[in-house]
């Protein structure tokens, strides 16, 4: 059994919230509306997720991490999203995230796009997930439904993970067009939370929609790095970097400070209906890019398997 460490966020208000992010977002953005609206129904264009909305008991795991990865791959951590909604209390829970495919099951190493309703006393689990890995004949993206290949609701090495009830409910709407500042959309958001609440971490996540634009998405290679990957410049050569077009479907997981966990604070991933998928480092066009997120606050967090030796390698 994997060790499960647990902590209570503090939770703001959406109204409160949404009044927080408007102020900060305008900071980085030539335009910015944030409001509190009924969660649109996610199982609809451009979705098309397995759940209706991201609400009810919302709670983020972290689970493994960077140091599974890198420097060497530990590929004997492998981990189940069924597993992991036993572990933060909420078996049946639907999950959005960002984490590692199980090489184990692939044979490759693989950006997985977690999106799975789990299996609950009643009904199986429903994977919607998506994998994005390098494309052996071009070298390009390959992103395949999880599904088409695969039964199982297995990952490696490291997730990082929002999970609700996928009830309906009331969230907050983002709308950021036309970057103005240094700062990606995810790392903007975290950053504004940080800032006005400190030492009371705040834990968010949800959906959002790259529009409009480009954005700068990373792929990790089909094969471990024989050597050992000992600094953020080895990681990058290692990575495979992309420029990817919009419409961008991405889940962020993002927690504004650290409460003593070895969090990843913000982790990214994205799909999309054209092929294209993985890591979201940040728009390459400010000036047209246009978001469009609902997000919501997270109750708890679970730090699920915490590396017991760790660095910060790898982490952006």
């Amino acid at each position: 059994m994997a060790k499960v460490e647990r902590f209570a966020f503090h939770v703001p208000s959406l109204e409160e919230l949404a009044g927080v992010l408007q102020k900060g977002l305008k900071e980085n953005f030539a335009d910015a509306q944030v409001s509190v609206v009924d969660c649109p129904d996610l199982t609809q264009e451009p979705f098309n997720f397995p759940a209706k909305g991201i609400c009810g008991k919302p709670r983020i795991a972290d689970v493994g991490g960077v140091p599974y990865l890198i420097p060497v791959a530990q590929k004997e951590k492998v981990y189940d999203l069924n597993t992991v909604a036993k572990d933060i209390e909420l078996p049946g829970a639907f999950i959005l995230g960002a984490g590692a495919a199980s090489s184990k099951i692939l044979g490759v190493n693989a950006e997985l796009i977690p999106i799975v309703q789990t299996k609950s006393e009643k009904n199986p689990a429903v994977n919607g997930s998506y994998v994005a890995q390098i494309n052996p004949a071009d070298k390009g993206c390959l992103l395949e439904k999880y599904s088409s290949k695969y039964t199982d609701c297995e990952f490696g090495l490291l997730a990082n993970l929002y999970a609700s009830e996928g009830q309906p409910g009331k969230v907050i709407e983002v709308k950021a067009n036309g970057r103005t500042g240094e700062l990606n959309f995810v790392s903007c958001l975290r950053q504004i939370l940080e800032k006005q609440y400190g030492e009371k971490p705040v834990g968010i996540g949800g959906t959002f929609i790259i529009q409009k634009g480009k954005a700068k998405i990373h792929i990790m290679p089909p094969e471990f790095s024989a050597c050992p990957l000992n600094t953020d410049e080895d990681v990058n050569n290692w990575l495979k970097f992309f420029e990817m077009k919009a419409p961008l479907i991405c889940q962020p997981v993002i927690v504004s400070r650290d409460p003593g966990f070895d969090l990843r604070v913000e982790h990214t991933h994205c799909f999309s209906h054209h092929g294209e998928g993985g890591h979201y480092h940040q728009d390459t066009s400010p000036d047209s890019v246009q978001y469009l997120g609902y997000f919501l606050p997270a109750e708890l967090l679970f730090r699920i398997d915490r590396p017991q030796e760790t660095h910060l390698i790898g982490r952006d």
